[in-house]
């Protein structure tokens, strides 16, 4: 319905102010509203200013009409959240849980916490119309399914919309972890940014494109894999996926803690060289440092190629603190041509351990509110 598109931005209108908007008569705006009202999507809020007699009445989306569940399945842990419309947190749980256990485990902890969390909401299931699921490797968009995912054994091509599906019979959709950090990021700190990048630097190294206000998953759903990218510097490393030169294989936090080691210094993983450089070990500043820079070449390209206004970086290893942000702004800065960088944010992520499952829930919420899935929110 057209008059609920209008409205769904939450920005309180009159009955003539969409009437204008809309080119409806005054008789057919107001038998809307009210068929809205009826269905609880809609709401009156406060008076708009009078011009002279009785002030008019304003309706915005009422954001508490129905609800999503917004899931954020890790390598190592899951967390599932209830949100209303407009995306804020009603009730949330999180598990430590191997993505490695499989799809059926995970999903059944997904099932058993969603229905404890909407109880705890005070919240009917009969409220939900949606869910939104992030994972931890590549996904085919078109049907929802991990493809060859290489730290989630048992998962490809397993058919998680249709598993939930048959707990929770309500459309469900699926994305790439990186992608919905993206989403999240974008809802949390950049609603007006129509052009944005998330960077994920962690075990592996990933982006979420955000171009022309649309989240950019490319032709098999695999576009911002930036982490496979060649960088000069790698030539002669090889990378888990076969090749040589990823940037993933220097620059990733498991990669950094290999190059301290050759040095000497103690370091196993990604969590290893975080503590080192909050203790401020001067081999760990510097590789960290470096990993910003070689990052930072690759994400040149990628000015040149997309023009955001937004480069905002997360995941495990942004809790490095400024160093790794600081060799991505000393490359792409210096290497980038000036229009494209002069009102170029690059920033740690606002959304932080948050951008998955907010960006999950605005993945569902993105659903719930479309035309096409209006009909089943106003059942």
């Amino acid at each position: 319905m057209e008059l609920f598109q209008l409205l769904r931005d939450g920005v309180p209108r009159t009955r003539a102010q969409l009437a204008k908007s809309t080119g409806l008569s005054r008789s057919t705006i107001a038998a809307r509203v009210e068929e809205l009202m009826r269905m609880g999507l809609i709401m009156p809020v406060a008076d708009a200013a009078s011009t002279g007699g009785r002030p008019p009445s304003q309706f915005a989306l009422n954001p508490s009409a129905r609800v999503v569940l917004a899931v954020d399945i890790g390598a190592s842990h899951a967390t599932v959240a209830v949100m209303d419309l407009t995306g804020a947190i009603l009730s949330a749980r999180t598990e430590s849980l191997a993505v490695a256990d499989g799809p059926e485990r995970v999903l059944t902890w997904v099932i058993d916490a969603a229905g404890t969390i909407l109880e705890e909401a005070g919240r009917d299931i009969r409220s939900l119309v949606a869910i939104g699921i992030g994972v931890p490797g590549p996904v085919e968009h078109s049907t929802g399914q991990p493809v060859n995912p290489p730290i989630m054994p048992g998962w490809n091509r397993f058919d998680v919309p249709g598993w939930v599906q048959q707990h929770l019979q309500v459309p469900v959709l699926v994305d790439n972890d990186v992608n919905i950090m993206a989403l999240g990021e974008r809802a949390t700190a950049w609603p007006r940014a129509a052009h944005l990048m998330f960077v994920k630097v962690a075990t592996g190294i990933g982006a979420g494109v955000i171009s022309g206000g649309e989240l950019q998953r490319g032709a098999q759903g695999v576009a911002g894999d930036i982490g496979h990218v060649r960088v000069a510097r790698a030539s002669a490393v090889v990378c888990h996926c076969g090749n040589q030169g990823c940037l993933e294989a220097i620059a990733s936090g498991p990669a950094i803690a290999r190059a301290l080691r050759a040095q000497g210094v103690e370091a196993e993983n990604g969590d290893d060289v975080v503590a080192l450089v909050h203790r401020g070990n001067l081999d760990a500043i510097q590789a960290v440092r470096q990993a910003g820079r070689d990052i930072g070449e690759v994400l040149t390209t990628c000015v040149s190629l997309m023009n955001p206004s937004v480069i905002a970086m997360g995941g495990s290893m942004s809790r490095v603190g400024e160093h790794l942000i600081a060799g991505v702004r000393e490359v792409v800065y210096t290497r980038s041509m000036p229009l494209a960088t002069e009102h170029l944010a690059i920033v740690p992520s606002a959304a932080a351990e948050n951008a998955a499952v907010i960006g999950a829930g605005m993945l569902a919420i993105e659903h719930a509110l479309s035309p096409e899935a209006f009909h089943s929110l106003a059942g």
